[in-house]
């Protein structure tokens, strides 16, 4: 009995001196995000990532987690962004080792990312060593000059997409992404597809909850109702100045599931259907099919994301006559399948209800 008692004792105080060898509050390891920018920089290309690691900072209760760190592309002491003046926190070349994530920032001298032969070669040794490196907006020429987008899938400024495509061939330009990740390589969109970017990154380190607090406090979607397109069919709809035109698109929005054919279209904005087509494509570039095809793929992607419904539920909410009509439509715009793209994007928890996307 003495020694089941003395056992017993000495359990317990070695569970003693665990406890109090085990910190209550055990401090986040810092990892050092780095962001390069360069001459002329976009401000919000800088600033819009810079407040969302240092806003999870202040979400963490146990300390902050992210170190992050300004360089500047060209080694100087200052750089102009956006009309400030910013001070880098160091040079690049000082930096050593240690970087967690590397962005770079994007700027409308982005032609010029090739002369920087000194940052590109740092840059290529970084890639080796660094866990996640990426870009927003036009710094994905950087990358690009480097030769680090090379048999990556990356996105850019959807305006500039073509002339990357076009000076790295190697590389699968997606003009359409809001951002891509591809094996450690991270781009994104335009200006504040930078927020996007970080945001993900955050939930990647730490959490759901973490990353959609840093979204409210910011007053930002954690995903934007556009899904994972930088052509959003909300901000399509603002295309058009003929005020017919806007209020049939509105209307659009607002009605997927109906008849929108050409006629009942060209109806409600009391014009014939010849003469509706040949205004909707001057104040949008596309023609009525198109636009009702997009706005429908739109939707539909929010769906696939979001809930657990089935495609057949889905094609009737986008006013699809079929799944298979859905799938066509899908390929089309998308470049891929459905099941494909909502097993790559789906973010829903299991027990997500379908609702209609407006009541979101």
């Amino acid at each position: 009995m003495a020694a089941i008692v003395a056992a017993r004792r000495i359990r317990t105080t070695a569970r003693q001196k665990e406890t109090r060898m085990t910190p209550v509050h055990k401090p986040a390891e810092r990892r050092l995000i780095v962001i390069c920018v360069p001459p002329a920089a976009q401000s919000l290309d800088i600033s819009g990532p810079l407040d969302c690691f240092l806003e999870a900072n202040r979400q963490c209760s146990d300390g902050p987690v992210y170190d992050v760190r300004l360089v500047a592309v060209d080694g100087g002491t200052q750089v102009r962004a956006g009309g400030m003046t910013l001070v880098p926190d160091t040079e690049f070349s000082r930096l050593g080792g240690g970087i967690d994530t590397l962005l770079i920032a994007g700027t409308p001298d982005y032609a010029r990312a090739a002369e920087f032969s000194v940052f590109s070669i740092w840059l290529q040794a970084q890639a080796r060593d660094v866990r996640r490196l990426g870009s927003v907006c036009t710094g994905a020429f950087f990358l690009g000059a480097a030769g680090i987008l090379s048999e990556h899938q990356a996105t850019t400024h959807w305006q500039h997409a073509a002339e990357l495509a076009d000076l790295y061939p190697q590389s699968e330009i997606l003009p359409d992404a809001i951002y891509v990740a591809d094996r450690g390589i991270y781009t994104s969109a335009g200006v504040t597809a930078g927020i996007d970017l970080a945001l993900r990154l955050i939930e990647e380190d730490l959490g759901h909850d973490i990353a959609m607090a840093v979204a409210r406090r910011l007053v930002v979607f954690l995903r934007r109702p556009g899904g994972q397109s930088q052509f959003s069919a909300h901000l399509a709809a603002q295309t058009a100045r003929e005020s017919r035109i806007a209020s049939v698109q509105g209307w659009i929005l607002k009605n997927i599931d109906k008849d929108l054919s050409l006629a009942v279209l060209a109806d409600r904005a009391g014009m014939s259907p010849r003469n509706f087509t040949r205004l909707f494509q001057t104040e949008t570039a596309t023609t009525p099919a198109v636009f009702v095809e997009y706005v429908r793929i739109d939707v539909a992607r929010r769906l696939l994301e979001e809930s657990d419904a089935p495609l057949k539920r889905i094609a009737e909410r986008c006013g699809f006559a079929s799944a298979d009509t859905l799938r066509r439509a899908f390929q089309r715009q998308v470049k891929t399948t459905p099941a494909e793209y909502r097993d790559h994007f789906c973010r829903r928890q299991p027990s997500a209800r379908l609702r209609p996307p407006e009541q979101r």
